[in-house]
């Protein structure tokens, strides 16, 4: 029910990783990326089933040598969601995976090699119709670089990228999208900053090596949300020392607080007081534990006292607003019924989920009127 987004998002040329196109008017992609070993098929596969349940849209696979190269191949066979290939020191491997179906090479020019190397991988990319990631790294920077400016700054990410987005050019190769991560917010903010004025191609943000779960969510909801509030950013992967899962939810978060993005249930939710009515917390975490397989977009409120509880209630689809002797229901803003708290977390996701298949169902009639 809340107004699209005032963000006014770059322009940049629009690429397909697999089915999901990347860049011009298209969402922004939210993605992740394995951490188990690619040499255990069925691990990797179970990984990425569990990342593609929780919503991502391309999920990328380290290939750290050719006998992984071998497996990602059957890894590929066994998913639906396009999976990116993590390429290093090794170009033979990029040209493998290219031979085995992958949706996008990503490569660190920082260590691919020489340029003949580069322009292998190219035509392999070219030959297949797959997109490159130009993948810079603040870690990882060519030795010259390195030297010339004594330790990592934007300006050393940016000079990577163009020196390989240069070469790419010269090969008139144009499908690809470029990351410059640091683990520095202000580094990896400056460094995009300054690339998204340079070139038209997709950017994919991220402030690398984040931290675990909490201290890595907040660093890059701080960098990314810069950059996105700029309208920079075309894919996103949120870098946790965590289950990958927490990525995808972490990255769609992000993505719901700005309005660029709506998949599942947007939470509005009060922190509790002595005023509250009923459990805010516990029943927020119930709901959200309970709720995690929706990707409908609805918004929802829960507040725990009538202070805002009736305000926020009727901006969403479903409000929940905390009242003596029971809590006011609101739906589509409007007062609907009265809950009482003996069964409060199984009655408002009954009512959750009756109104998402009401929702989806107004799609189903929508589509079949327009065919």
């Amino acid at each position: 029910m809340h107004a699209p987004s005032p963000i006014k998002r770059r322009p940049s040329r629009q690429i397909h990783v697999g089915s999901v196109a990347v860049g011009g008017d298209a969402p922004i992609a939210v993605q992740s990326m394995t951490n188990t070993n690619t040499l255990d098929v069925d691990a990797t596969v179970a990984q990425i089933q569990q990342l593609e349940k929780a919503g991502a849209d391309i999920v990328r696979v380290s290939v750290p040598d050719m006998d992984a190269a071998e497996s990602f191949g059957k890894i590929k066979l066994r998913v639906d969601v396009p999976l990116v290939a993590d390429i290093h020191f090794d170009y033979k491997i990029a040209l493998r995976v290219a031979e085995l179906g992958v949706d996008c090479l990503r490569i660190n020019p920082g260590n691919i090699g020489r340029e003949d190397r580069v322009r292998a991988v190219v035509s392999a990319a070219r030959d297949h119709g797959i997109p490159i990631r130009i993948g810079v790294n603040a870690g990882s920077l060519e030795k010259d670089l390195q030297k010339k400016y004594g330790e990592p700054t934007p300006a050393a990410l940016v000079e990577s990228a163009m020196r390989h987005i240069d070469y790419l050019d010269r090969l008139d190769f144009q499908e690809f999208k470029v990351s410059v991560k640091a683990s520095d917010v202000f580094m990896a903010v400056a460094a995009y900053r300054d690339l998204a004025t340079r070139i038209e191609q997709p950017l994919h943000l991220g402030i690398t090596e984040a931290g675990g779960l909490r201290s890595g969510t907040v660093k890059s909801s701080i960098g990314l949300g810069m950059l996105l509030m700029d309208g920079i950013g075309d894919t996103i992967r949120v870098s946790l020392a965590a289950d990958p899962v927490e990525e995808i939810k972490v990255g769609f978060d992000m993505l719901k607080s700005l309005r660029l993005r709506a998949k599942g249930i947007n939470f509005i939710a009060c922190p509790s007081c002595s005023r509250q009515n009923f459990d805010v917390i516990s029943t927020m975490n119930q709901l959200e534990e309970r709720l995690e397989d929706v990707m409908t977009p609805l918004d929802v409120s829960v507040i725990g006292c009538v202070v805002n509880g009736p305000g926020e209630a009727k901006e969403t689809d479903i409000g929940l607003t905390g009242g003596s002797p029971a809590n006011l229901v609101y739906i589509d803003g409007k007062p609907a019924s009265k809950l009482r708290n003996d069964n409060l977390v199984d009655d408002l996701e009954q009512l959750i989920r009756e109104k998402i298949r009401q929702k989806q169902q107004q799609q189903d009639d929508m589509i079949a009127r327009s065919v």
